[in-house]
C-alpha cells in the first residue's frame, strides 16, 4: 500500500555530512508522522528524527543540533541531512511511515 525507497548512503568522514532520502509512493495521504531510524549491527534500533504533516519535528538529544528531517511534498521524497557525523553513527538508515511501512534501508559508513 505504501512504498518507500531510500537512496544517498555512503562512506563519509568523521565530522562531514551526507543527506540520505526516502522516495515514497502508494497510498500515503493520509500518512500523518514520518521518520527516520538507524540500525547498527549488535545494536537495537534507534529512532533519530520524525516530522508531522503539520512540519512538527523531533529528534533525540543524540543528534540534536546536528541532523535535520525534512519533506518535499510536491516531489513526495523525505530527507535527513546529518552534520558533524560520528563513527559509531555507522549504521542502515531506514525511513518509516506512521512506523508502519519501512523501506530496505540505506547504508552509511561513518570512517573515523
Amino acid at each position: 500500500q505504501v512504498q518507500l525507497v531510500e537512496s544517498g548512503g555512503g562512506l563519509v568522514q568523521a565530522g562531514g555530512s551526507l543527506r540520505v532520502s526516502c522516495a515514497a509512493s502508494g497510498s500515503i495521504s493520509r500518512i500523518n508522522v514520518w521518520a527516520w531510524y538507524r540500525h547498527a549491527p549488535g545494536k537495537q534500533r534507534e529512532l533519530v528524527a520524525h516530522i508531522t504533516s503539520g512540519g512538527l519535528t523531533d529528534y533525540p538529544d543524540s543528534v540534536k543540533g546536528r541532523f535535520t528531517i525534512s519533506r518535499d511534498n510536491a516531489k513526495n521524497t523525505l530527507y535527513l541531512q546529518m552534520n558533524s557525523l560520528k563513527a559509531e553513527e555507522t549504521a542502515v538508515y531506514y525511513c518509516a511511515a506512521r512506523a508502519s511501512y519501512w523501506g530496505q534501508g540505506t547504508r552509511v559508513t561513518v570512517s573515523s
